[in-house]
């Protein structure tokens, strides 16, 4: 395969769905979005009131965009202090490797961000539940030990 094919052949173009494509190992809705050979975007929401499940992830890392909502992001890194982010539409984050997170929505409507995670997304094995700051209102995604 040429090198122009290969490039080509690691783009996805798609247009944000309608439906959730799936439900993200935290609970939330999630649509996909573009990709490529290096990374990966994604349409997360989370209704109003609700609070993800507390995760770290194994190898990737994530920048959130918020578009809509009000919430909160708790962020736990491994080399600082754990701090609540306000979340509001505007807001821009970073997720590294290994860092705590679990997030919520404080609004009234969904609140959406547009997340680029990069190496793509490499299935529900990457994330791992842990000890949060809130308490869930949603229920992980359930995955078989198969995934990790």
């Amino acid at each position: 395969m040429s090198e122009n094919a290969s490039r080509a052949a690691a783009m996805v173009d798609r247009v944000l769905p309608v439906l959730a494509d799936d439900v993200a190992p935290d609970g939330s809705q999630v649509r996909l979005l573009a990709s490529a050979s290096y990374g990966g975007m994604a349409h997360f929401e989370l209704g109003a009131g609700e609070t993800s499940v507390a995760q770290r992830h194994r190898t990737v890392e994530e920048i959130w965009f918020v578009l809509e909502g009000l919430g909160q992001m708790w962020r736990d890194p491994i080399d600082g202090p754990a701090r609540v982010i306000d979340m509001r539409p505007g807001v821009s984050l970073a997720i590294p490797v290994g860092t705590h997170f679990q997030f919520r929505n404080t609004g009234r409507v969904p609140l959406t961000v547009i997340g680029v995670t990069m190496p793509p997304w490499p299935g529900p094995q990457e994330a791992v539940d842990v000890d949060g700051v809130w308490e869930p209102t949603i229920p992980a995604r359930v995955t078989s030990d198969a995934d990790g």
